[in-house]
């Protein structure tokens, strides 16, 4: 069986006049409706080429919201043959006004949604603009995101002999390390927290430097600092949530599954993907996330009134 072609794109969305509108691409190749998207580049992560390929056939400029239903459809690949693939995508309001269209776009066109759903040429597009009305309905399409990270790979405590606090990353981490920098742009991060010991902060630090962001320390969130007083990450959680602004906590395998637990707390029951999302939380917890593991949280409200309606686990490739 051949590997599925992989691509990522998104649903971008406006409020005009206090409609919601959608933005559809034409392709003068194809003389088609849908939505920007395409195939990732070598080694790119999903949801970063989800953000340059709407970028590159919109000029819009995005941050991603929600997951939206993904589609699996048969292509010619270069060779002539039929292959498989398969496409993710994501709700992504737009941030700024689109500048001139450069590649194979002619056309960028903002319409409501039944006029969009009118205008799209497959019906496997459908699937993305229905999730996207619900979630409005819902009111829950507006998100903001909360990214909880486990420390890249580090050298090993059995060949470390000085203060575990300093034990740094390995080579794998590091590379590991600049792969999520681009990830966390891709969901507008803002806020950095993390433990303070190097193989968390340096897990950060390419982010923190591209985007030119302060990466604050929290001893509550380090091994240690958990061991001695275990509430103290969680209250590190509930500021975050408090605040409502898109951020980043980066931690250890022992304090991860009670930060999992925090977030399993704000899943509403009635919420429509309530099963799909408390699922994911627990089984992160059960698996205390994986050393590299990005797992997005998007929520709505802040403090007492928030809660989570999807989550999204990105994992290091083995």
């Amino acid at each position: 069986m051949t590997t599925p072609i992989p691509a990522a794109g998104t649903v971008p969305w406006r409020r005009r006049r206090g409609q919601l509108e959608v933005a559809l691409v034409h392709r003068p190749k194809y003389d088609d409706w849908s939505w920007a998207k395409g195939k990732l580049d070598p080694d790119e992560e999903w949801p970063v080429a989800a953000v340059r390929e709407t970028h590159e056939e919109t000029a819009l400029a995005v941050g991603l919201g929600r997951p939206l239903p993904g589609a699996e459809y048969t292509v010619l690949d270069g060779t002539g043959q039929p292959a498989t693939k398969e496409v993710r995508y994501w709700a992504a309001e737009a941030t700024s006004p689109a500048g001139p269209l450069e590649n194979e776009i002619d056309e960028v066109r903002w319409l409501d949604v039944i006029a969009a759903s009118d205008r799209l040429d497959y019906a496997r597009d459908r699937d993305q603009l229905r999730a996207l009305v619900r979630a409005d309905k819902a009111g829950t399409l507006t998100t903001w995101p909360l990214a909880l990270v486990r420390h890249a790979h580090a050298v090993g405590r059995g060949s470390w002999h000085e203060d575990d606090r300093l034990r740094p990353l390995d080579a794998a981490g590091q590379e590991r390390a600049a792969v999520i920098a681009p990830v966390l742009t891709a969901y507008g991060i803002k806020r950095l927290v993390s433990s303070p010991s190097l193989r968390c902060t340096d897990t950060l630090r390419p982010f923190a430097a591209q985007l030119a962001v302060a990466l604050r320390t929290k001893d509550g969130l380090s091994e240690e600092g958990y061991a001695a007083e275990p509430g103290r990450a969680v209250r590190h959680l509930e500021r975050l949530v408090e605040r409502g602004a898109p951020a980043a906590l980066c931690s250890h395998g022992p304090v991860l599954p009670a930060l999992l637990t925090a977030l399993l707390a704000l899943v509403a029951p009635d919420e429509p993907d309530a099963d799909h999302v408390a699922a994911a939380l627990r089984a992160a917890a059960r698996d205390k996330m994986a050393k590299g593991e990005v797992l997005v949280a998007h929520l709505v409200g802040t403090g007492a009134t928030a809660r989570v309606v999807a989550v999204e686990r990105h994992l290091p490739r083995s």
